[in-house]
């Protein structure tokens, strides 16, 4: 139940952080914490293959709020069209 708890506060914080960068106030708390976690599985495979591998709760937060940001922007120009 921890690994849960732990999993969705990381893809918080990291899908709230790539709605902000990605200039806007973020699709909604769920949509955030969805992001956040499927980033953390994009990020995570990113980095994979750049050979680097991230720790601790701050490493994960970055590889998150990565890959997030990398969902953000898919989401973004499937919208514009």
């Amino acid at each position: 139940m921890e690994g849960l708890l732990y999993t969705v506060i990381v893809g918080l914080v990291a899908g709230w952080l790539a709605g902000q960068v990605m200039k806007g106030s973020g699709f909604g708390i769920i949509v955030d914490i969805i992001l956040g976690i499927l980033g953390g599985v994009v990020g995570a495979w990113v980095f994979g293959l750049l050979g680097l591998h991230a720790g601790g709760l701050i490493g994960r937060i970055v590889v998150s709020f990565v890959g997030a940001v990398i969902l953000v922007w898919i989401v973004h120009q499937v919208k514009k069209k």
